[in-house]
């Protein structure tokens, strides 16, 4: 069981249902992108305490942990709410595997990305198209690369309204609240993977290093985002008209 929210936290958590039913308001076709990650399985908690619901889908990349997968069924039973899972064009699959190898990204940061931009961006595109908004788990804290995270922007990339209403949040308070309210949270948080996405790309972080640097940790931190999250941080409104790391051990 959970416990009650201390003040701090229950005014940090009202203002997130406010600023999700403003948004819904404002964007009854947004979808939350989830992977599963526990900032996440938050903003599901609280979207599932709306009178209204959102759609919710997650990337299935192919090459997603066991646990990942099994998370969909925890949403699923918890709130009664079906993530939509998304893949990859096979064919675009089969290209790159066959041009490349199954493991290619561990080889430069082009084919990392080209892999990245089949599996991920490409579908979440596609999830995207027609829509209004989309919202995000993302969180300042989260690496250098986020650090200057707004809630609210217009995406070039996709060309809609995208909201990242934890970004001011600390990793305490997500898990504070999480605790508190006893929301579901990935399995692999508890073993080290405070940030994961695919198993070959994730693995657990040691001490003292940053919250993300277990996110294709074979490259030079600056390069660490998949291209979901690339566009300039702005406003709320659209416009007018380090050192090499050792080569990774591939993954199966």
């Amino acid at each position: 069981m959970g416990t009650p929210l201390t003040t701090p936290l229950a005014t940090r958590w009202d203002a997130l249902l406010a600023r999700l039913q403003d948004i819904a308001r404002q964007h009854p076709d947004a979808l939350l992108a989830s992977s599963m990650g526990v900032e996440d399985t938050l903003l599901i908690h609280a979207l599932a305490q709306l009178p209204q619901r959102l759609g919710v889908f997650m990337l299935d990349t192919g090459r997603l942990h066991p646990e990942t997968l099994a998370m969909v069924d925890v949403i699923a039973q918890r709130y009664g709410i079906a993530v939509q899972r998304l893949h990859p064009e096979p064919d675009a699959v089969r290209e790159y595997v066959a041009s490349h190898g199954p493991n290619a990204f561990y080889e430069s940061v082009e084919l990392r990305q080209r892999c990245c931009d089949i599996r991920k961006v490409q579908p979440l595109r596609r999830a995207l198209a027609g829509h209004s908004a989309w919202i995000t788990g993302q969180r300042r804290e989260q690496s250098i690369t986020r650090a200057e995270l707004p809630e609210a922007q217009w995406d070039d990339a996709f060309g809609l309204r995208k909201y990242n209403p934890l970004a001011s949040w600390s990793t305490e308070e997500v898990w504070a609240v999480v605790r508190a309210l006893n929301i579901p949270y990935h399995p692999l948080h508890d073993r080290g993977y405070p940030s994961i996405g695919c198993e070959p790309c994730t693995r657990a972080i040691r001490p003292g290093e940053d919250i993300r640097a277990g996110r294709w940790w074979w490259e030079q931190r600056n390069n660490a985002e998949c291209g979901l999250h690339v566009t300039a941080h702005r406003t709320t409104h659209a416009p007018a008209a380090g050192t090499q790391p050792d080569r990774p051990t591939p993954a199966a």
